[in-house]
């Protein structure tokens, strides 16, 4: 008969650990399950988990993590043990870095530590939303509802960004197969009409002042593309740089939030991810001082994470929620007011779901708009640009023939 090692809580919420034998794991599971043991997780006596060593570059893909937290909640549902849970989901990952992960956590948990405190040793993977709604579950006694909460919230974080990133495609490939063909047009194409206009006219004779910008424009690019190529990548390196310090992102995230029409989806998508952050966290059983924190470190922008900051504070001392966020200037009117109507109903975090579906919409009707804007645009960007290299390259011709019809 196999001995089992186990790890589980009393009813007293105490850590209990103890080896004992039993023909098979239900058999164990049950005896426990009388004696009102939690079960943590469940371990044959010798076979031993060997823990490989974590890779520094790999890294988690928020989806992997949503499909991981969605698998989660549905095991703790049907009464799975914790480890077990782990070890079964660790087996199947393909992210092998992920897979590591979950085995130290596994491990981690089966040596006695509860399972927020076993995920926070990973924050590459686990943020602190993670882990705070975690121990809030644990805390609680409704760890599967709280991961079925978290899957949810990532999986819409991450609907919210593929969509953004899905409407930048197109126009940026546009822009990029725009900057090759005008490239090639003025490298390549432009110096063979120069030759054959500088054996057509006669001394003394100019070009037309059209031509001549675009056959300088032509030179300068042909013998200094190298220049631009260094500018350009200096500036980007700069600007990125210049972006990793607290007071450049927050300048650079204030300019972004004031440009036309992308500031205002750029904010739209600030509010949206806010709100659904705060509904999550508040629904979960966290404090709201501890909530506002974590929010304000996962907004995604530094203007309006500094503008929760204050939020936070002013809840400190004595304030309602909605002052603050009136006086931040950050927040449209409309999201204030709803959220006042939500802390006089006592329905905080529902009122605050319902914001970040309103506003999760109005980023998708927005990004929809742009894309109608940009094509009309792009279009007659390339129309005026190649249309009027064209015509520069032609007027010499016109001329040529005007003085050909004089003879």
């Amino acid at each position: 008969m196999p001995t089992y090692v186990y790890t589980g809580r009393n009813q007293m919420n105490q850590a209990v650990r103890g080896e004992r034998s039993a023909q098979n794991r239900d058999q164990l599971e049950s005896m426990l399950r009388k004696e009102q043991v939690t079960l943590l997780s469940i371990k044959e006596k010798g076979k031993d988990i060997s823990v490989p060593r974590l890779g520094a570059t790999q890294k988690v893909k928020a989806k992997e993590l949503a499909i991981f937290t969605r698998q989660f909640s549905v095991m703790i549902d049907a009464g799975l043990p914790l480890v077990q849970c782990l070890e079964i989901l660790g087996q199947q990952q393909e992210n092998k870095y992920f897979k590591q992960v979950l085995t130290q956590v596994r491990t981690d948990v089966e040596s006695g530590m509860t399972l927020s405190d076993s995920l926070g040793r990973h924050p590459k993977v686990f943020e602190n939303l993670y882990v705070n709604m975690v121990a809030a579950g644990e805390t609680g006694g409704i760890l599967d509802i709280i991961l079925q909460r978290l899957s949810i919230y990532i999986e819409k974080i991450v609907k919210l960004k593929s969509d953004v990133v899905s409407a930048l495609i197109y126009p940026t490939a546009v822009i990029a197969l725009a900057v090759v063909v005008i490239s090639v047009i003025m490298i390549v194409v432009i110096p063979a009409f120069r030759n054959i206009f500088e054996g057509l006219i006669g001394p003394g004779e100019r070009l037309p002042l059209p031509t001549e910008i675009v056959i300088g424009i032509s030179n300068f690019l042909a013998s200094y593309w190298w220049v631009l190529g260094i500018v350009g990548g200096a500036t980007f390196f700069a600007v990125r740089s210049y972006y990793r310090t607290p007071n450049g992102q927050r300048r650079i995230d204030g300019i972004m939030l004031k440009l036309p029409i992308i500031g205002l989806i750029l904010l739209k998508i600030a509010v949206a991810r806010f709100s659904r952050t705060l509904a999550t966290l508040l629904s979960s059983g966290v404090p709201i001082l501890e909530s506002l924190d974590i929010t304000a470190r996962t907004a995604g922008n530094m203007v309006v994470g500094d503008a929760i900051s204050r939020v936070r504070t002013s809840i400190e001392q004595g304030q309602t929620i909605v002052e603050p966020l009136k006086a931040s200037g950050v927040f449209p009117p409309m999201v204030c007011q709803m959220i006042a109507v939500g802390e006089q109903t006592g329905a905080l975090d529902a009122m605050l779901s319902k914001i970040a579906d309103f506003y999760e919409q109005e980023v998708d009707a927005a990004i929809a708009n742009l894309l109608t804007l940009i094509e009309p645009v792009m279009i007659a960007f390339l129309g005026v640009t190649i249309g009027g290299i064209v015509i520069a390259m032609y007027l010499p011709l016109f001329m040529l023939v005007g003085k050909l019809a004089g003879k």
